[in-house]
């Protein structure tokens, strides 16, 4: 998927390294949830980890898809569905290559982008342009990491610093209406904090 490839991350499962992990469902997404923005539909969680938001949409009605290429976020994915007797496909594939068989009606972001060498982040939002259906929505959370070096471009990660005018130009017009809102500002237990935004799918 990039040069930090799977036994990178499997070696964090392993060693219960897993600092992004927040041991629940995103509050982000409870609030959108919460409030109707988003409804039961076909719905994409790549780099979905510990499986923490595929539970809950699946909990709430949702045909959730859960994508990830390290064989202990699936296994643990699949184990927490299981728990909770609750079902939803959870795909290990690299979200570079992946292709659904149906587009999907959304995709909820959360921590892929971030994990992914920058180097590839052109190749990955073309392909969640690709898996979503016109009109279909992208839930977002850019991560931001403030750390020495970041303001004056140097690629420290992961979690790699998501500039919010770095997303603009990469999320841009030619496929996504940004809304007239501005992000909502969502505190990580890191210290760190994400911007979180739905984008429509043109």
């Amino acid at each position: 998927m990039t040069t930090l490839n799977p036994h990178f991350w499997q070696e964090h499962f392993d060693q219960g390294r897993t600092p992004w992990d927040r041991g629940a469902v995103s509050p982000q997404l409870l609030n959108w949830l919460n409030s109707e923005d988003l409804r039961p539909c076909r719905i994409a969680v790549p780099g979905c980890g510990k499986g923490w938001e595929v539970v809950e949409l699946a909990r709430r009605g949702f045909d959730v898809t859960g994508i990830d290429y390290t064989t202990g976020a699936v296994k643990e994915t699949g184990a927490l569905l299981l728990s909770q007797t609750l079902t939803a496909e959870v795909i290990q594939a690299d979200v570079l290559s992946y292709m659904p068989n149906r587009l999907f009606d959304a995709v909820y972001e959360q921590t892929c982008l971030c994990a992914i060498d920058p180097d590839h982040w052109i190749s990955y939002a073309t392909q969640l342009a690709r898996w979503l259906k016109p009109g279909g929505y992208l839930y977002i959370l850019f991560m931001q990491v403030e750390r020495p070096g970041a303001r004056e471009g140097l690629k420290q990660g992961p979690p790699f610093h998501c500039d919010i005018n770095a997303m603009l130009a990469l999320f841009n017009s030619s496929h996504w209406q940004w809304p007239d809102t501005l992000p909502t500002i969502v505190p990580h237990p890191t210290g760190w904090h994400e911007l979180a935004i739905c984008l429509e799918r043109k």
